[in-house]
């Protein structure tokens, strides 16, 4: 198995002191920004949309966070790991220790393209350990302490639970892109629609139903409040950084707005809503709320003891502040 790594500081920046963020789902009291880096895991679809590229970058830069797993979800899970693992290598700096293990979740049938193949495809092709396997053990061996930054369908999430119910409510918590309360997908001018089926849901909605049962703390990001979008001015002024990330980034970005069709050149920044809120909650302030998973992948905000913390506006400006200076400072 490989072990790929990228560049994670140890600094906490400034300004983020230790908050305290009240889950009301099960009554339990999360720190957001401990004094020192959050472990976290993440779960993600890595290589259809482009916004799980940026999320992906937006972790690694954020000294607030240590990984210490990636595993990817739905469809050809060994390719989309393969996307990955060069993305680490090409963005790590030489001689930087291996850190973050690649794992390929549960794969699963469907005729969804993956927009960027070709560029996983040039990595060198391995077999990757099984990514629910590893996400059990990871934390196992730190009970209370792992973030799980869910942002693809919840088939790994779901197989999880299934494998070990008590070890996976030894989550610190779940921080997921998923879901649509009263904000649906926005129309081709931007007008905002009525709640959908969100993406993530829709793939695996038994999945989402067994987390949001589980009772481990979620905080969780919908489409009311992911829809940011990456306009030109802003994606020519990240693009010329030139760093390694950046450099990646764009090689990502035109293959997904080469082999995307249905979708405008302008990105969504869906997933690093959810990365920033794991360390800079200001961005994205939460409401308690008991949601329900219906067949058709709808989560309604229903009557009850609240079972997650739901963000239904962000800060666009201040997120989007954010990930310019994360990504386009100098060094790798």
């Amino acid at each position: 198995m490989w072990f790929l790594s990228a560049v994670l500081g140890l600094a906490v920046l400034a300004g983020f002191g230790a908050r305290m963020v009240q889950s009301q789902a099960n009554g339990q009291t999360v720190p957001s920004t401990p004094a020192s880096p959050q472990l976290v895991w993440i779960d993600t679809d890595i290589g259809d949309d482009i916004d799980d590229a940026f999320a992906l970058a937006l972790i690694l830069r954020s000294p607030e966070l240590k990984v210490i797993g990636i595993s990817t979800a739905f469809g050809d899970t060994e390719t989309r790991a393969r996307l990955v693992d060069r993305f680490l290598a090409a963005t790590a700096e030489k001689g930087v220790p291996v850190a973050i293990p690649v794992t390929a979740g549960v794969h699963t049938e469907t005729d969804n393209a993956m927009t960027q193949r070709a560029y996983a495809e040039r990595f060198p092709p391995h077999t990757h350990a099984d990514g629910v396997a590893a996400l059990v053990e990871a934390i196992r061996q730190h009970p209370g302490e792992v973030t799980l930054i869910a942002i693809g369908p919840l088939f790994n999430i779901g197989a999880a639970i299934d494998r070990d119910p008590v070890i996976f409510r030894k989550l610190r918590r779940v921080v997921m892109m998923g879901g649509s309360i009263y904000r649906g997908y926005d129309g081709k001018n931007g007008e905002h629609r009525p709640a959908d089926a969100e993406w993530n849901i829709l793939q695996d909605p038994n999945g989402a139903a067994k987390l949001f049962t589980s009772g481990v703390p979620i905080f969780m990001m919908p489409l009311d409040s992911t829809q940011i979008h990456l306009e030109t001015a802003q994606r020519q002024s990240l693009f010329a950084a030139g760093n390694l990330l950046t450099a990646q980034l764009e090689t990502l970005y035109k293959e997904w707005s080469a082999n995307a069709s249905s979708h405008p050149v302008t990105p969504t920044l869906f997933d690093p809503v959810a990365a920033a809120y794991t360390f800079h909650p200001e961005i994205c302030p939460t409401t308690p709320m008991r949601i329900q998973v219906d067949a058709k992948g709808m989560t309604h905000a229903v009557e009850g003891q609240p079972n997650a913390e739901v963000c239904l506006k962000s800060d666009e400006t201040a997120f989007l502040k954010l990930l310019e200076g994360r990504l386009t400072r100098a060094g790798n």
